[in-house]
């Protein structure tokens, strides 16, 4: 009978134990992927640090390419993006663009999308690479690599900020933090991984995946539901208390006390879709100056081949609309498809895309 006992105590004290010892339970991550949770996080109608993009010429570079999966050499179009709290970066656009000026539309709409990131993203981006291509994005080796044609799907999910942060998070947080002995920490102590992507690639994708839940948690709650809000704050506590801890520049996306609000764009000209869009014979385009200025509007195809000047003059203050009837600079009409309207002042250069249909 004692030893009965005796075997029982033995066994449960075994089992305490192995309970002790023995790997925490991890749960089933709440999301498969943080930058598809909520498309209005960030938006392009965020404030931008964007400042400028000016042209500097070609030049041989090494870029990554995904659509290849290697490393190629290219005689890129270059650009110096700067952004208005002290920050740049050379913008190179493969040279399968075809020109300056389409090379200079795709420039500056990534520049202006990457100046909406908080600087703290930015602050070890060197360099963007800019492809066309159905290709993920990419974030790392002081870089942001962008594929124009996956650019596309993100930004009918609406989700091409919350992409970006994604991969800049790679591109300035990993080197200092994925490996950390806090981070690690928190990482063990939180009940689970915030997504099953973070929990299959621990090392290389917990803090991207993580840092665009904890800007939502923090400083874009009213943009959430209580929800969402609430399955993040049970799912990663300790993660979000490590980034509450360190000092995170977040402008412009939050304002530290006497910081100035940027400047939204556009400031000097605003460019407004052409009327009606898709066009047939002819279709309106619309600018409204807020200022007296020089102002020159070209028509380029999707190369940035010119197709026709429509104005190249000094216009008073206010509004003003141009026709084009779908013809170039000969005269001759042009075949369906998309074009470009590019406008340019001293101030500002701004693009858009229309679309001739029969």
């Amino acid at each position: 009978m004692r030893s009965s006992i005796f075997q029982a105590a033995s066994a449960l004290v075994l089992v305490s134990f192995l309970a002790a010892f023995s790997p925490k339970s991890v749960q089933d991550p709440p999301f498969s992927g943080t930058i598809f949770i909520d498309p209005d996080i960030i938006t392009s109608s965020d404030p931008t640090a964007f400042e400028s993009v000016v042209y500097t010429g070609r030049g041989d570079r090494t870029m990554f390419d995904r659509r290849v999966g290697n490393w190629i050499q290219n005689n890129a179009f270059l650009f110096q993006a700067t952004f208005n709290d002290g920050l740049s970066a050379e913008v190179q656009v493969n040279s399968e663009f075809g020109s300056e000026s389409a090379a200079m539309v795709e420039a500056s709409r990534y520049a202006l999308e990457v100046g909406r990131l908080p600087t703290v993203l930015r602050s070890e981006m060197q360099t963007m690479w800019i492809h066309k291509g159905v290709q993920p994005f990419g974030g790392g080796n002081n870089n942001i690599l962008i594929h124009t044609g996956q650019s596309e799907l993100y930004i009918q999910d609406g989700i091409l900020e919350e992409t970006l942060v994604h991969e800049a998070s790679h591109t300035s947080l990993d080197p200092t933090h994925a490996a950390s002995s806090g981070w690690l920490a928190a990482q063990l102590a939180d009940p689970e991984f915030i997504s099953t992507y973070a929990r299959d690639n621990p090392t290389r994708e917990d803090v991207a995946e993580t840092f665009l839940t904890y800007l939502a948690v923090r400083h874009k709650a009213d943009r959430i539901s209580a929800g969402l809000k609430q399955t993040i704050e049970q799912a990663i506590p300790n993660r979000l208390a490590y980034f509450d801890g360190i000092q995170l520049d977040l402008y412009p996306m939050v304002l530290a006390t006497g910081q100035a609000r940027p400047v939204e764009l556009p400031e000097q000209i605003n460019v407004d879709q052409n009327h009606p869009n898709p066009f047939s014979t002819m279709t309106t385009i619309p600018l409204d100056l807020r200022t007296s200025s020089h102002v020159q509007l070209v028509i380029t195809n999707v190369l940035g081949q010119r197709v026709t000047t429509l104005v190249n003059d000094f216009l008073v203050a206010g509004k003003h609309d141009f026709l084009w009837d779908g013809r170039d600079a000969e005269g001759n009409s042009v075949p369906n498809g998309t074009y470009v309207y590019q406008v340019s002042s001293p101030e500002a250069n701004y693009a858009k895309k229309m679309v001739r249909v029969n």
